[in-house]
């Protein structure tokens, strides 16, 4: 399955580029992750936990920076295994940022492969919490600059 779309964010493409690279801040805007720690500077660990229909699922999650070009594009790979399910999650999401008029435009491109009881769940059903995960993340980034102080990471363990 493939998702894309855009987010429009009232700052400078250097800013949003160097938050949305720092995965500490990027986990922040995304509901349900917890526990990141990082392996080495392009790799992290860290638990996803999120309900789709009736199910809850809680992910092992690897992400890799596969590829950086400050401040234009951002390639990240994931993989994950749920816990207690059988079953695998796989994405590669392609971000590119313009700027114009001091917006930048957040563009981005996930292809997300789903196996086991997730997979089975069907196209409108996974499209359904993407669009909703989408949209968390979303107001969570704009939030982040909108506040007029960026948004406060931990520096407890998220």
């Amino acid at each position: 399955m493939e998702f894309s779309g855009k987010i429009e964010i009232k700052a400078p493409r250097t800013a949003v580029f160097e938050k949305l690279a720092d995965p500490r801040f990027f986990a922040t805007c995304i509901d349900g992750v917890s526990d990141l720690k990082e392996v080495d500077p392009t790799h992290y660990t860290a638990v996803m936990e999120m309900r789709v229909a009736y199910i809850r699922f809680k992910f092992n999650i690897l992400v890799e920076i596969a590829d950086s070009v400050a401040p234009h594009r951002i390639v990240a790979k994931s993989e994950g295994t749920p816990v207690g399910v059988v079953g695998r999650l796989t994405s590669t999401a392609t971000t590119t940022l313009t700027e114009s008029a001091g917006i930048t435009t957040v563009a981005y491109v996930i292809d997300v492969g789903l196996t086991g009881k997730l997979g089975s769940m069907g196209q409108p059903v996974l499209r359904s919490k993407a669009k909703e995960l989408e949209r968390q993340f979303a107001a969570n980034l704009k939030a982040a600059f909108e506040s007029g102080t960026q948004r406060q990471e931990s520096h407890e363990p998220i």
